[in-house]
């Protein structure tokens, strides 16, 4: 397997492509391409066909997946607020792949056979393939997918973003193989030689002890350990130094814990969630999830420094748990990263945060990617849409 990531900054759309090209050709020395990911910013909207064209012309790929988005990350860089284009390719031989495009109305229910499934996307069950999917924010119910595809394929992997080139309906572009596509979903399965790693990174950090729902009403929290929440918080808030205390008023967060066997629980551990509103005179809390009696919560906090920290101890633990992967040639593993909006150097304030941490504690593995609208990645064996987080897939060769 071989991987080579770019990024262009060039203002014209055509040599900004061109540019693109001659360094992965440079660096894959005219190896075939497998798989490539495009990504490019909304200053080239009137030429988003025109860019898919010129790749899939110089490049021929198998497969083709990218969108539109505000960021572009290519070459271990982010591109935030600027005309960019991205392109990663890959050589992955023993790899199989298959594209699709699914739109809202063709989701199976969510009680449907994993044959639907399995017909929908032209992809058997017993390949175990690993998945990457970006969707459009506007016209599919993403969360009712990714549920129905943890259904179907148990034991796969699932990454990937909602696109973040439009602020309405129809602006966004989505790339699959030669389709320009506005809405729905696009995306592919692997199989085979390939192993995906996921790495998540919520930004947020505990305060207080975990806590049981003890009482609810869908997304209506009522009770925690038999309490009133804003009563069970103001306790927390006491022992707060004054920094969380000062957070608490606008960075509040629950977190789920996703593996309740689960004893010692660090990052990615907990699925966090906004907290919408608050109602001091019955002292209940909106979340942002449906929630059930007995579920194990815990209150989150999130600023700059807690992002910078949990990033840090999620790929400081994947380096101490994953010494052969990176010990690999750096050209030999991809990466792609999906990244929220919030993030980047509007939280840090500085550039290329997030992937120059990666590349300090994991590898100087070719980055590419975008700052998304939502990003998809498993917490435990349950995969969700997120927002705040990072998101990293991992590809390298099983041997």
């Amino acid at each position: 397997m071989k991987w080579s990531s770019t990024v262009s900054l060039e203002k014209n759309p055509e040599n900004s492509v061109r540019e693109c090209i001659n360094t992965i050709r440079s660096e894959l020395e005219g190896i075939q391409t497998d798989f490539v990911s495009l990504f490019v910013s909304p200053h080239f909207q009137k030429d988003y066909r025109m860019i898919q064209e010129m790749v899939l012309d110089r490049l021929e790929p198998k497969v083709l997946l990218g969108c539109s988005a505000n960021g572009i990350i290519g070459g271990g860089k982010e591109v935030e607020n600027r005309p960019a284009i991205s392109l990663s390719c890959a050589q992955m031989p023993g790899v199989q792949m298959r594209s699709f495009r699914v739109m809202d109305d063709e989701i199976p229910d969510l009680d449907a056979s994993p044959k639907n499934w399995e017909k929908l996307l032209g992809i058997d069950r017993t390949n175990q393939p690993q998945f990457v999917l970006i969707a459009d924010p506007f016209s599919i119910r993403i969360e009712n997918f990714v549920s129905g595809l943890d259904y179907a394929y148990p034991n796969s992997v699932k990454i990937g973003g909602l696109a973040s080139g439009a602020q309405s309906p129809g602006g966004n572009a989505l790339y699959i193989d030669g389709e320009l596509q506005s809405s729905g979903l696009v995306g592919v399965g692997l199989w085979g030689n390939i192993r995906l790693d996921s790495l998540l990174a919520q930004g947020c950090h505990p305060i207080g002890t975990k806590l049981q729902v003890s009482a609810c009403e869908e997304n209506l929290l009522l009770g925690l350990d038999g309490q009133p929440p804003l009563v069970v918080l103001e306790s927390i808030f006491d022992s707060l130094s004054p920094r969380d205390q000062d957070l608490v008023q606008h960075s509040l967060f629950l977190g789920f814990v996703g593996d309740a066997a689960k004893e010692n629980l660090g990052p990615g551990d907990f699925l966090i969630r906004n907290i919408l509103a608050a109602d001091p005179k019955k002292g209940s809390l909106v979340i942002g999830n449906l929630l059930r009696v007995g579920q194990t919560v815990q209150f989150h906090l999130r600023d700059a420094q807690t992002s910078h920290d949990d990033l840090e101890e999620v790929l400081s633990n994947y380096t101490s748990q994953s010494s052969a992967l990176v010990r690999k040639d750096p050209s030999s593993v991809g990466v792609l990263l999906f990244s929220c909006l919030g993030r980047g150097s509007f939280l840090y304030k500085v550039p290329n945060h997030d992937t120059d941490l990666f590349q300090k504690f994991v590898g100087q593995y070719p980055v590419s990617g975008f700052f998304c609208n939502g990003e998809v990645g498993p917490v435990g064996s349950t995969t969700y849409v997120h927002g705040y987080t990072s998101c990293f897939g991992l590809f390298s060769a099983k041997s």
